[in-house]
């Protein structure tokens, strides 16, 4: 349009301006001719005005800077510098022929015929406006272009939905599948296997937070919780395995599955004949729920729990489970541990949670109920890993357990005997270059041990 054209011919204009500026400033250190001395100047008058009888090279400059050497002539209307590092005098062509000729306007002492009042400051302003709504109208297309794309690869939501109604398939929440599956697992005309089928998936749903509360919600918690008290041992563990998975970390489910009596079934199957792979389970339910929820602990001693796991790992082939129920209990130590010494630190002495685990009196019930002596006879587990638990509980119960310790020569031997073991595997790991292996952390746990007993 006629603004445009008139606005680059304005732009031109200074760009013009800028670069004679600049290459007046280039001639004032580059022109042999502007020497500084009066001597020089009336040589350099002299010898224009006789001829050169010399017959020199000339030089062709490009659109490049190149060194001019010696004796070198150069063109008309070239651009000349002195490079100020090197100290060599640099060549080029200018850029434009319009600048060449505006030059030598200026030089000849003309003017150029610009009428700069044409344009103001606003009519800048509104041609840059201007040119932003048009790169503004090249976005809109391609994002229109980009949602035609999108339509054109993929179907909407409602159009599926209806093509599923025709097909018979239905678009559920999560909290559908649910209330479908209690409803499933709950219903006496469903079968064993479908009752199973159920709660596997549920369980898949209930490990997220939220989902885990809606089951809550509309009463499928209690479903699976009574489902403990079936005759089918792989429903009792299935119904564990939701549980447990819906327990995990969830304060609002742990407090409504203490009242639902949950922990009650749970130390009820754990007390009676079983099999292995449904205990594994219900006490997979017993740690999630008490875990971090210091009212259920409090309840699980009133109720005979530290009998019930004494019981189950002086069972034979229970030694699975002996470790974690040994992990369980030093877990529960260190929570109440910590929660002191956050309050210590914090000079809290009376938060609502540390009042609640001052209530768990968790170590003189281990020591009323023979726990020092069980677990310095889990030592004797084959298999690192379970000594290892081992090892951190017996520390935990070192203050509350000393005396025991220092009067049981078994544990001395067992200790001693674990020393010149871990020693060697340490020497080894040191040899292959692990600088802090696992052996050399289980060496300083045995000789810290030893090191209190002595």
């Amino acid at each position: 349009c006629p603004q445009e054209s008139q606005l680059l011919e304005a732009l031109d204009f200074w760009w013009v301006m800028l670069s004679v500026f600049f290459s007046q400033k280039e001639f004032a250190l580059s022109n042999p001719e502007k020497s500084s001395t009066k001597e020089t100047e009336r040589t350099e008058t002299k010898a224009e005005e006789e001829p050169d009888t010399e017959v020199l090279e000339v030089f062709h400059p490009t659109h490049e800077w190149q060194a001019l050497g010696p004796g070198q002539a150069v063109p008309a209307g070239s651009h000349v510098r002195l490079n100020l590092q090197t100290g060599a005098r640099e060549v080029k062509l200018q850029y434009e022929d319009n600048f060449r000729n505006n030059l030598k306007g200026l030089k000849k002492g003309k003017r150029l015929d610009v009428n700069t009042n044409t344009y103001t400051s606003q009519d800048l302003k509104n041609a840059l406006a201007k040119f932003k709504e048009g790169a503004e109208m090249e976005s809109s297309k391609e994002d229109k272009a980009r949602q035609a794309e999108v339509k054109r690869l993929f179907r909407p939501i409602e159009e599926l939905k209806k093509d599923f109604d025709e097909l018979n398939v239905v678009i559920e929440t999560d909290m559908q599948i649910m209330v479908r599956l209690i409803n499933k697992f709950n219903s006496s005309s469903s079968s064993l296997e479908e009752k199973i089928a159920a709660l596997f998936d549920l369980e898949y749903y209930v490990h997220q937070m939220d989902n885990a509360q809606d089951l809550l919600s509309f009463g499928g918690l209690q479903v699976v919780i009574n489902g403990l008290n079936s005759t089918e041992p792989l429903l009792k563990e299935y119904a564990a395995f939701v549980l447990g998975a819906a327990f995990s970390s969830n304060p609002r489910v742990q407090v409504e599955a203490v009242e639902g009596g949950a922990l009650q079934k749970l130390l009820v199957v754990l007390a009676t004949e079983h099999p292995l792979a449904t205990k594994k389970k219900v006490l997979f339910a017993l740690c999630s729920l008490l875990r971090h929820f210091p009212y259920a602990q409090q309840q699980f001693l009133k109720l005979g729990g530290l009998q019930v796991l004494r019981t189950l790992v002086q069972e034979k082939g229970t030694e699975v489970l002996a470790v974690r129920v040994v992990t369980l209990l030093y877990d529960l130590l260190t929570e109440k541990m910590f929660a002191e010494e956050e309050a210590e630190l914090t000079q809290d002495t009376s938060p609502e949670k540390l009042q609640q685990y001052r209530q768990v009196h968790l170590l003189p019930g281990l020591r009323e109920q023979g726990w020092c002596e069980i677990t310095a006879h889990l030592l004797a587990l084959p298999g690192h890993d379970a000594r290892e638990k081992v090892l951190q509980t017996l520390g935990a119960l070192l203050a509350t357990c000393r005396d025991h310790y220092c009067q049981d020569p078994s544990l001395g031997r067992t200790l001693a005997s674990l020393q010149a073991e871990y020693q060697a595997l340490a020497s080894l790991e040191l040899q292959d270059g692990e600088d802090e292996g696992y052996f050399r952390d289980l060496l300083s746990s045995v000789e810290s041990l030893l090191k209190e007993l002595r």
